[in-house]
């Protein structure tokens, strides 16, 4: 399988200020979103427009009331466990002051067997990481589901597909637990990838990971919630 590692280190948030010739102004406000994850970030198998943080700044873009612009940073890579993605934090040079950080981390942790307590210690470490970035704020922080592959034609021909989707049920969980014990915006996308094996569209090629459809899905109910806290 193919592995992709994208940085996009962007400029700094601004506003820019222009004037016409009747001594009006209007506003440019550029924000920074930084989307951490794996291959569901990354959008492994989908065009580079069609994975979700791109989808969703076009969406931000189409939506926003103001003129505006959106710089779109993205730390993730097929395969990356909790202990990968930290592990690249801490080698790529990252602002303080996005606007709005994403997370969807884990499906990797309970693929490779990975001990569960592992992921109970890191998903918190890593949900600390986004907010350092985010400038300490908790309401531009957003935590994406875990999605289910075990409802595409890969999971349900690797090990038990009853197990795989109850140990991603765990993973949620705990993480949907965290956030909401500590403020932060969790949104569940993974009924959307259980419907993979009913509707076909919604899996990439691959046979694995989410579709440009289903990416276009989860954006419907980040779109929302993203609008607000921009």
């Amino acid at each position: 399988m193919k592995k992709i590692f994208l940085v996009l280190l962007l400029g700094t948030m601004s506003v820019a200020c222009q004037s016409n010739d009747d001594e009006n102004s209007q506003q440019t406000a550029t924000y920074k979103i930084l989307s951490l994850g794996d291959s569901y970030t990354i959008g492994e198998s989908v065009c580079d427009s069609c994975r979700f943080p791109e989808q969703l700044k076009d969406s931000l873009i189409q939506n926003l009331t103001e003129e505006a612009t959106i710089e779109l940073d993205v730390v993730a890579q097929t395969g990356w466990t909790t202990t990968n993605l930290k592990s690249a934090i801490e080698t790529v040079d990252l602002a303080s002051e996005y606007d709005l950080a994403t997370l969807l981390i884990g499906v990797n942790n309970q693929y490779q067997g990975k001990p569960f307590s592992l992921y109970e210690e890191e998903f918190p470490e890593l949900v600390n990481k986004a907010l350092e970035f985010a400038n300490d704020d908790k309401s531009r922080i957003i935590v994406v589901s875990i999605p289910d592959y075990a409802f595409t034609p890969f999971g349900q021909n690797s090990g038990n597909p009853e197990t795989t989707s109850e140990e991603i049920d765990m993973y949620n969980a705990f993480a949907e637990d965290y956030c909401n014990n500590n403020n932060i915006t969790f949104i569940n996308i993974t009924d959307i990838t259980r419907e993979g094996l009913n509707n076909p569209d919604l899996v990439a090629s691959d046979g694995l990971h989410p579709s440009e459809l289903a990416y276009a899905q989860f954006v419907q109910r980040l779109l929302p919630v993203a609008l607000e806290k921009l």
